[in-house]
């Protein structure tokens, strides 16, 4: 369960100390986390993080309670070249920075909402061999 943020307009470096606060956690704890993080990167990993518990649930049948952040990467993307005028016609270069933001998910323990055992299913009981004394 899979979900990618492409050319977001933010510092891979500044989305990656953002990333490092929800990895390993359970979705509902990491949406708590970022709802009440004051940094620009966690409205934007916030709403990878729904997209892929909406993948997970819809496609996977898995159930949102059991799911948790297998994974969250934050690589480089393009860059805008722009530049400042300065003094005797030279110009100062200023890089506008963008970034992928990738985003994993993983069910831990739980069975998946389809996955029900019917009253009617046997049970199968193997004997031991008898023990040679």
């Amino acid at each position: 369960m899979k979900a990618i943020l492409r050319q977001v307009r933010i510092s891979c470096k500044k989305a990656a100390l953002v990333a490092d606060l929800v990895r390993n956690r359970k979705v509902e704890d990491a949406l708590n986390i970022l709802r009440f993080t004051t940094k620009k990167a966690a409205p934007l990993i916030r709403k990878v993080i729904v997209a892929a518990a909406a993948n997970a649930e819809n496609n996977f049948k898995q159930d949102q309670d059991n799911l948790y952040v297998k994974e969250v990467v934050v690589t480089e993307g393009s860059t805008l070249k722009r530049g400042v005028k300065i003094s005797r016609g030279r110009s100062h270069p200023i890089l506008k920075r963008c970034a992928h933001i990738s985003v994993t998910l993983e069910s831990r323990g739980g069975s998946t909402k389809s996955a029900k055992v019917s009253p009617d299913t046997t049970e199968i009981k193997v004997k031991k061999p008898k023990s040679k004394k």
